[in-house]
């Protein structure tokens, strides 16, 4: 078995979330979930398929964020993951209703951070063993940096 990180860059203002999944309707329900859940957010989606024709599925509403998705996935080389590019929304808006998904069996990761995949490589195939989502702790958060945090929460609007 080989072990190997692969980067995954995507578009500046968009956040990825990465997961596992096992059937062919997995692209169409996501698209549904994230369009009825933010119908203004812009996204991308695509899932492998593990048998069968092996294809990579696309949705979403920008395709540009579509064909990055694919792009993500055909670099990753692993069957049964999906990829989602959001953009004008943030992960918390739809991540509930992405786990609540039949099909969805994991979530790798939700984020904006520099992200590297960690892909197991066997005779059979790859799958993802995990992730790595931007970097190490530097400290522990202060007074201030506590106040920074909580003002920020605000000024999103994900607190009074």
């Amino acid at each position: 078995m080989e072990l190997k990180a692969v980067p995954v860059p995507f578009p500046e203002g968009c956040n990825i979330i990465l997961g596992q999944t096992h059937f062919i309707k997995t692209a169409e329900d996501l698209f549904e979930i994230i369009a009825t859940t933010v119908p203004c957010a812009r996204f991308g989606v695509a899932f492998t398929e593990a048998s069968g024709p092996c294809l990579i599925r696309t949705e979403g509403n920008d395709e540009a964020l579509a064909a990055r998705c694919a792009a993500i996935l055909q670099e990753l080389g692993a069957g049964h993951v999906f990829c989602i590019l959001l953009k004008d929304a943030y992960p918390i808006n739809v991540l509930n209703q992405i786990k609540n998904c039949p099909e969805v069996c994991r979530v790798f990761c939700a984020t904006a951070n520099p992200l590297e995949v960690l892909v197991a490589e066997t005779s059979q195939g790859r799958g993802i063993a995990g992730v790595v989502d931007g970097f190490p702790p530097k400290g522990i958060e202060g007074r201030e940096d506590r106040e920074k945090r909580k003002a920020l929460l605000r000024t999103i609007g994900y607190k009074l």
